[in-house]
């Protein structure tokens, strides 16, 4: 796409066909946000949980802490139907409530008004859905390691939360904080999100770990780890000479090989912090915990199953972006899956900005250039919103073209010293709350200029590239040519 005769022409656009999809009542009742929803706000998750490796099943219960927004008797929580709910209570009361699919739908016996703070407990058990192909098909993830020890997990991006805790499941409300109890035998170790808070050992051979989780964070980044683990712990400076603890949680025979290869962490940070402003989350530290799956972007505990390769530039390409998402996807997040490509294009760029710290400029333009022959330009980049949308078969232009579209941008741009102060100031901006592409992109114009209106538009909202339209009229004198851009 020459981007050059994008910028600073005129552009008609047609108006964007977006590709049909059979969503459902499920699919609605998961993505939009109806007054049942809005009606609340949630404050504090409080998660305990008993996990049998060998039934693989869960037993306990989630405290849902909430400001009220608008006065309500009935409000909608999550949870999947193959869960079963015991009891939903509020202090002493206990709450009826109906299921419509996955949605399940509490009354109250009295009218909540504005500006309450209250909770509900939602008492479950259960085994929860158990992941097809993580991360792409999510859920729960029970698998043994090389010496037949459970190792378990959790990727529900996309499939939902609500496939192993109830919750409001939709990604334009996070809680400000979260704390996780997790009970399991004693002969492993559990790694989750935040710090550590303490360890109990049970009287009947299993231990309880608390994690706390000091900052916003979205649902699906909520992940439990179990495994026969080795833990080890570095330092990362950072650039306002604070100490950031990186923990690394993997399989006890592949410590070894694991402390050598995660050093690029140190200069991963040293990178994404120069570029994109400190790390987002310093009180809850950094971890990456080895996974049987590829890998996720669980809010200070990455999720790493890469099996400890490089690529043909000399990195992990799952360290390096997962890890990027810390910045695009945990600290900026989108509030509908529609606009995905807010975590995905800028993180799929972040790759080649790590390129470009390791190397020079031209060899992140040669990462950008390997990159380039996965565009598809099948569907728009932003999806239809309100239906929990989780893309096509081939959606991958969010990621390289996503990526393309960011890389033009800052050609056209010219000027590196405000392209790094746009992202840097787009993070400060939107950062530690929900966001969409109409924000977003409000604000990226705002600073670079209104001629990028265009620009955004066509990457994000038409598949195709557009093409140029010339007429040639002769006249009085000479010849007439006219050209506009047309868009499918």
């Amino acid at each position: 796409m020459k981007v050059t005769l994008l910028v600073g022409m005129s552009m008609f656009f047609a108006v964007a066909a977006v590709a049909q999809h059979a969503f459902t009542k499920a699919d609605t009742l998961r993505g939009m946000l109806t007054p049942a929803r809005t009606c609340y706000d949630v404050v504090h998750y409080e998660l305990d949980l008993r996990i049998d490796p060998v039934q693989q099943t869960v037993v306990g219960f989630n405290r849902i802490a909430y400001h009220v927004v608008q006065p309500f008797d009935s409000l909608q929580i999550d949870l999947f139907a193959n869960l079963v709910i015991d009891s939903i209570r509020q202090g002493n009361v206990t709450l009826r409530f109906r299921r419509n699919h996955n949605a399940v739908f509490v009354t109250f016996p009295e009218t909540q008004t504005v500006k309450d703070s209250n909770y509900i407990q939602v008492f479950y058990h259960g085994r929860p859905l158990p992941a097809k192909r993580a991360p792409w098909d999510g859920g729960f993830v029970w698998q043994r390691d090389g010496s037949g020890k459970p190792w378990l997990g959790t990727a529900c991006q996309g499939t939902g939360a609500s496939s192993w805790w109830p919750c409001k499941d939709h990604q334009s409300d996070e809680p400000e904080t979260m704390t996780m109890r997790f009970t399991a035998p004693s002969e492993l170790t559990c790694a989750s999100n935040g710090r550590l808070g303490g360890t109990t050992i049970n009287n009947d051979g299993t231990t309880t770990w608390t994690w706390n989780v000091s900052y916003p964070i979205n649902n699906y980044n909520v992940t439990l780890n179990l495994a026969d683990y080795a833990h080890f712990r570095d330092f990362f400076i950072g650039i306002n000479g604070d100490s950031l603890s990186l923990d690394y949680y993997v399989l006890k025979y592949n410590e070894r090989q694991a402390r050598e290869h995660f050093r690029q962490v140190q200069t991963m940070l040293a990178c994404f912090e120069k570029k994109f402003g400190p790390y987002p989350f310093y009180r809850d530290g950094f971890k990456l915990i080895e996974t049987s799956y590829w890998g996720m972007e669980h809010q200070s505990a990455i999720a790493y199953g890469n099996a400890f390769q490089n690529n043909q530039y000399g990195f992990d390409f799952i360290i390096i972006h997962e890890s990027g998402h810390e910045w695009f996807g945990n600290l900026l997040s989108c509030a509908d899956n529609a606009d995905m490509w807010l975590h995905e294009s800028f993180t799929t760029y972040a790759e080649a900005v790590y390129v470009e710290c390791q190397y020079d400029y031209a060899t992140g333009v040669k990462y950008m250039v390997d990159m380039r022959y996965n565009i598809a330009d099948n569907n728009p980049i932003i999806g239809p919103y309100n239906v929990n949308f989780q893309g096509t078969g081939n959606d991958n232009d969010m990621y390289y073209k996503g990526a393309w579209m960011l890389h033009s941008f800052r050609s056209q741009l010219a000027n590196d010293s405000l392209f790094f102060s746009i992202l840097r100031g787009l993070l400060s901006e939107f950062g530690y709350v929900t966001t969409n592409s109409d924000a977003v992109l409000s604000y990226l114009t705002q600073r670079a200029g209104s001629q990028y209106n265009t620009f955004f538009d066509q990457y994000l909202r038409y598949p195709d590239p557009p093409y140029l339209l010339m007429k040639k009229k002769k006249k009085k004198g000479g010849t007439e040519i006219t050209a506009r851009w047309h868009t499918n």
